[in-house]
């Protein structure tokens, strides 16, 4: 399993206070597989905390993807949503999980926000 993996699934208790807010409340299973087999992290999510394991357990949603699909996702490269409307991962159970999960996702590189953006350009209009 990638570093930027571990790093990232570390990193959820601290950003959950931010990230977290409204009452989201249930458990993930995210299922990575690679070419030896599948790495298992079971996700619990409330208001305001998060705890992640590296187990199986009952859930109330489940999420397959490829190891290296969910490498791109959390290091900005590529988007959690597409990659399901794509059919490159699946996911089954509570959608709102997963909604409230993929908020743990950095930005792609050199996204910007588009009120930015609209500020910058009616400024060279003026």
């Amino acid at each position: 399993m990638g570093q930027a993996i571990e790093r990232f699934f570390e990193s959820l208790p601290a950003r959950a206070p931010e990230i977290l807010r409204g009452l989201i409340s249930g458990t993930l299973q995210i299922e990575l597989t690679n070419g030896d087999g599948t790495d298992h992290w079971l996700v619990r999510m409330r208001p305001g905390a998060i705890e992640v394991s590296r187990q199986r357990g009952p859930a109330d949603a489940i999420w397959y993807s490829s190891e290296e699909l969910f490498e791109r996702l959390v290091t900005g490269r590529a988007q959690g949503v597409a990659a399901v409307l794509r059919n490159e991962s699946t996911f089954s159970g509570n959608v709102v999980l997963f909604l409230a999960f993929r908020r743990f996702f950095p930005t792609p590189p050199g996204t910007r926000d588009p009120r930015e953006v609209a500020r910058e350009q009616a400024g060279r209009l003026r």
